[in-house]
């Protein structure tokens, strides 16, 4: 399993969550209304339905392996060709538009799908120097949803943007096709389909893999069903090729971007088809797109297994809070037996839903992505472990699935993880592979890694085959584009972030020790500073610098 890797949820943990669980008391529950690649890259897509298809409604149209038209100077308008309202519901501030982009790039004129834009003006107009495009991750993450975090930070201890940049650029967000207000991907349409969903839990063996055909293939059903023929286009190139469309429509000769975990892979494959029209590019919680998608899991395993390591050893270090007994690999298995439990016998909570192994799942993971949100698990190991009670651990889980208190999914971005992943690269799937990977990730996480195997059969099923291959990004010709990785991160591992800046020709490493997702908005003055000279006169840091 892949965890998707949203900066809103890294960054808005603290706010949401420290407020949420402030002085130890249960969150304010309203009882009454609670019921994821291959070898070599190419350019073709492919998105006719497998032949294994049988879904009844009506295919999507297909991809050819025609390249999609460069755009030249001439075609770039101003910024007059979007129609820009205000939107304070998104942001004190914003402006919002929709705009129209190809369904399939490779026949431009034909069906068209919408894109929904945010943006908040620069503060000095004077001096501006264009727009700068932010992607929070994922993939399935809305940039319009995280605009307000990442433009002005959530508390004093995340920063966002900083207001130096905010007063030169307009801070662009946009919700990638199939995600958000941008012509979406719709599965489950209910609140008790999409529960059952996340909720659902097989053996972690040969037999629970051919088992979990029973809650996947309705799911895809559903996807089919209801999305329409968005759902075979909503693969990172074709996002790219979005985000030029976005470039030429504001009226910037080259491209401004932040984008963070996947929102770098997103970045980098802008960079690769269009390396002459980069202008600043920060690729922050950098993935590594040379890995297949059972060594990016590998990788993510190692890392989260990393990090609950040094959760531990700062939660035992502060002995009268910590849940947990040493030393360290005793209270690891804790972890661990619990979640053995939980696999057996699911934990009740005081909201009328029990906690399965999934949803303990996220909670332990979803505290991981910063540190300052470790004793937020803390207090839900405690009630788990002594109480019994899985309200905690399941309310990190609804927090990190957007189920909000109402009972309400207030976003489709793990639906869009899925449809967009396994559009990206595939993922071997027969019976020996499966359990070979599974083995390999019970080695690499010992506290979590066996709960993660014999979940690919979603790859089996799925109608759609990949459109590209794991491959390593290069974009000769392009400005140099800074790359930044955390010594300590969980969900995209120090090591993806050095591959990166590696593969990238013009690629510039900064590296951020700490612990945590991601880097800049939450982490030093240092790290703030390179980027921000970087952004403000095209500047890199230093080679090689070390925050």
């Amino acid at each position: 399993m892949k965890y998707p890797n949203h900066v809103k949820r890294a960054a808005a943990l603290l706010g949401a969550l420290a407020l949420a669980l402030s002085a130890c008391a249960m969150p304010d529950f309203d009882y009454r209304n609670r019921a994821g690649d291959s070898t070599t890259a190419t350019d073709k897509a492919s998105n006719t339905p497998k032949a294994s298809e049988t879904a009844t409604s009506s295919p999507s149209p297909t991809q050819t392996d025609t390249p999609s038209p460069q755009p030249t100077e001439t075609e770039t308008p101003d910024d007059g060709a979007i129609a820009w309202a205000a939107c304070n519901d998104v942001a004190a501030g914003a402006q919002c538009a929709t705009i129209e982009a190809p369904l399939d790039w490779a026949l431009p004129d034909g069906e068209q799908i919408e894109l929904a834009l945010a943006r908040i003006p620069a503060s000095d107009q004077a001096n501006r120097i264009g727009s700068l495009l932010i992607n929070p991750g994922g993939p399935g993450g809305s940039g319009i949803d995280s605009l307000e975090y990442l433009y002005s930070g959530i508390s004093p201890e995340v920063q966002g943007i900083s207001p130096e940049v905010q007063a030169v650029y307009d801070v662009l967000a946009f919700d990638p096709r199939g995600v958000g207000q941008s012509t979406p991907i719709s599965c489950y349409q209910t609140t008790e389909e999409q529960d059952a969903f996340w909720s659902a839990t097989w053996p972690s063996t040969p037999e629970g893999y051919e088992a979990s055909v029973e809650v996947i293939q309705p799911f895809i059903d559903a996807c089919v069903a209801n999305s329409g023929a968005i759902l075979g286009f909503v693969d990172t190139k074709s996002a790219a090729r979005d985000m030029d469309l976005i470039r030429q429509l504001v009226g910037d000769d080259e491209l401004y971007y932040l984008g963070y975990s996947y929102g770098t892979q997103l970045g980098a494959t802008y960079a690769e088809l269009f390396p002459d029209k980069v202008g600043r590019l920060v690729l922050d919680g950098a993935v590594d797109m040379s890995l297949s998608s059972a060594e990016h899991e590998l990788s993510q395993a190692r890392g989260f297994e990393a990090a609950l390591g040094a959760y531990v050893e700062d939660c035992l270090a502060s002995a009268l809070t910590c849940p947990l007994t040493g030393p360290k690999e005793n209270a690891l298995s804790q972890i661990h037996d619990m979640l053995l439990a939980i696999e057996a016998e699911p934990m009740p909570t005081l909201m009328g839903r029990d906690l399965t192994l999934p949803l303990a799942l996220n909670g332990v993971i979803v505290p991981m992505y910063d540190d300052r949100s470790w004793y937020i698990l803390s207090l839900a190991l405690d009630e788990a472990l002594n109480n019994n009670d899985g309200s905690y651990l399941l309310y990190l889980s609804d927090y990190y699935l957007d189920r909000g208190d109402d009972g309400e999914y207030t976003s489709n971005s793990m639906v869009a993880f899925y449809a967009i992943n396994l559009l990206d690269a595939p993922m071997a799937y027969d019976l020996a592979s499966v359990e070979a990977h599974a083995a390999a990730l019970a080695e690499a996480s010992p506290t979590i890694g066996e709960f993660w195997g014999y979940g690919e059969k979603i790859y089996e099923l799925w109608p759609y085959d990949p459109v590209d291959e794991p491959h390593a990004p290069s974009a000769p010709g392009a400005k140099p584009i800074v790359v930044i990785g955390t010594t300590g991160d969980p969900a995209t591992p120090y090591s993806e972030a050095q591959a990166m800046a590696e593969q990238l020709e013009s690629g510039v490493l900064l590296t951020w020790e700490g612990e945590g997702h991601t880097a800049y908005g939450r982490s030093n003055d240092c790290i703030a500073d390179a980027v921000d000279t970087y952004l403000l006169d095209g500047t890199p840091p230093a080679e090689g610098l070390v925050c």
